[in-house]
C-alpha cells in the first residue's frame, strides 16, 4: 500500500515536450499500447534496472496508477525527483493525450 504523500500530477499536466516518462507496465500491456518515447521498465524490473533511468524528473505511469504511485514512492525514497501520473493510461487517454502500439497503429483502450 502507499502512502497519500506519492507527488502526484494529472495527465494533461504532464509536459507535451522534454518529459521523462517511465511505463511500469508489463510487456504485453505496453504492446497494446503506450506513449511514444517513454522508457518502458516493467515494476518488476525496475530495481535492477534503475540505472536506466535519466536523472531528470521522472512521470510515472502504469494502467491506473497504483503501480505507479509504488515506483514512485520507492524512487522518491531514493533521492529521486519523481511523479505519479494520477489515472495511469486511462487518464492520458481520456486527456487526449497522444499513444502508439507496439505495431504502430494508434492505441485505443
Amino acid at each position: 500500500m502507499f502512502h497519500a504523500s506519492v507527488p502526484t500530477v494529472d495527465a494533461a499536466s504532464v509536459p507535451a515536450e522534454g518529459a521523462a516518462l517511465l511505463d511500469v507496465r508489463e510487456q504485453d500491456e505496453w504492446e497494446a499500447g503506450h506513449v511514444d518515447g517513454a522508457l518502458h521498465i516493467p515494476m518488476g524490473q525496475l530495481m535492477a534496472r534503475i540505472e536506466e533511468l535519466p536523472e531528470q524528473k521522472l512521470y510515472v505511469l502504469c494502467r491506473v496508477g497504483g503501480r505507479s504511485a509504488q515506483v514512485v514512492q520507492y524512487l522518491v525514497a531514493q533521492g529521486r525527483d519523481a511523479v505519479n501520473v494520477d489515472g495511469g493510461m486511462y487518464a492520458w487517454e481520456a486527456a487526449g493525450r497522444p499513444m502508439t502500439s507496439a505495431d504502430g497503429n494508434p492505441f485505443v483502450l
